[in-house]
């Protein structure tokens, strides 16, 4: 494997089949990375060349998604960004309600995108557990293009390490401990449905109140990103919030988004 040569016209070629299918954007920085992911499925899969593994991805879209699953990077953790979740509770959640309570619609609606290995929406299931009041209920979609990290937020099992940052009180409540960690209970998974999606596409989901890409856009170009975050937009209703990673902007950008500033953190919004 050590021979295996990566050439500058490889790198094009994968860079560009990532891009036209997924919107994530290798640039030379990042090229070392997808180098050594690709010798890492050349070694699983016993092939001899990067040319015979392109064949391979072009022709079988579960070998695709195997692929795009080995590329992406997965950190994530529980309350990760604590200020987002204070926003939440203590902004997003009271003005959602209000416009619920006027509308007389009582389920909240929520996605979180690019979930990962399940940690976001099952720190959003938890919280909205605690302060939502009767009769409201909530459902939350989970997605992400990584079909392993999808299985992990499905199991819902965490070692020990990985609940590092829950609240004592929530791991009591929503949480049994296990041989080597701790499991969520199933009353928490009920809510939340994990889906494979590539935010490339329409999603299919309309009426959202509450929408989570965050820590995902920075992997796309303007032109991606523009297109997903348009999409973001049309799948919300009308006075819902969309969170992205405090690091993400969507300043200069072609987007129908208001930028809204709160005590806690700042988000943006679909006023109309």
């Amino acid at each position: 494997m050590a021979d295996v040569v990566f050439s500058d016209a490889d790198f094009e070629r994968f860079r560009n089949l990532i891009y036209k299918e997924s919107g994530i954007n290798f640039t030379s920085t990042n090229r070392s990375i997808l180098e050594s992911r690709l010798k890492e499925q050349l070694r699983e899969t016993g092939l001899a060349t990067i040319q015979a593994y392109y064949d391979v991805i072009t022709k079988d879209k579960e070998a695709f998604k195997k692929f795009l699953d080995s590329i992406t990077t997965n950190l994530t953790r529980f309350f990760r960004n604590q200020a987002h979740f204070d926003a939440l509770e203590h902004y997003v959640i009271p003005e959602v309600l209000k416009n619920k309570k006027a509308s007389g619609n009582t389920l909240v609606k929520i996605w979180s995108a690019g979930c990962s290995t399940g940690e976001e929406p099952y720190t959003i299931a938890m919280l909205l557990s605690e302060i939502l009041p009767p009769p409201y209920k909530y459902e939350i979609t989970a997605s992400d293009i990584s079909l392993k990290s999808l299985m992990v937020g499905k199991e819902g099992f965490y070692a020990d390490a990985r609940i590092v940052g829950v609240p004592d009180n929530y791991l009591k409540k929503y949480f049994d401990k296990v041989e080597g960690g701790y499991k969520i209970h199933d009353d928490i998974k009920s809510r939340i449905k994990f889906d494979y999606h590539n935010l490339q596409n329409d999603s299919g989901l309309r009426g959202l109140d509450i929408v989570f890409c965050r820590n995902v856009l920075i992997y796309f170009d303007d032109v991606s990103m523009t297109a997903a975050v348009n999409r973001f937009y049309d799948s919300m209703a009308s006075k819902s919030y969309f969170f992205i990673g405090h690091s993400e902007s969507l300043f200069g950008m072609d987007t129908k988004f208001e930028f809204l500033k709160t005590q806690w953190a700042t988000l943006y919004r679909k006023y109309i």
